[in-house]
C-alpha cells in the first residue's frame, strides 16, 4: 500500500433537520503537483484528479473532522493476454 498524500481537510456541519455538509479546503498547489503523476484526461479533454475524502477518528485541534488524500491507484500496466482463438472441432458436446 502506498503512502497517503494529504491534500486538504474539512469540517462537517450538522443542521437541525438532521442533514449535514462537509466544507473542504484543498491546496491547489498540491493538485497541480500531483496531477502529473496521478491525474488523467478524459476523452472530452477535461483534466481530472481523483481525491478521497475520509472521516478522521478524532476531530483535530482546528475542528477538522475529515481529510482529503490523492487517489494514487493506477491500473496494472501489464497488458492483458490476447483472447483465446476460437476453433471448430468434431466433439459433439
Amino acid at each position: 500500500m502506498s503512502e497517503k498524500i494529504y491534500i486538504g481537510s474539512g469540517k462537517e456541519k450538522h443542521f437541525n433537520d438532521g442533514g449535514s455538509v462537509i466544507n473542504l479546503t484543498i491546496g491547489l498547489d498540491g493538485i497541480a503537483q500531483y496531477f502529473k503523476d496521478y491525474g488523467f484526461t478524459t476523452d472530452q479533454g477535461k483534466k481530472k484528479l481523483k481525491l478521497i475524502v475520509s472521516k478522521r477518528r478524532e476531530i483535530d485541534q482546528y475542528g477538522n473532522s475529515h481529510y482529503v488524500t490523492v487517489d494514487t491507484w493506477k491500473p496494472d500496466s501489464t497488458p492483458a493476454p490476447p483472447p483465446a482463438e476460437e476453433f471448430e472441432d468434431d466433439i459433439p458436446f
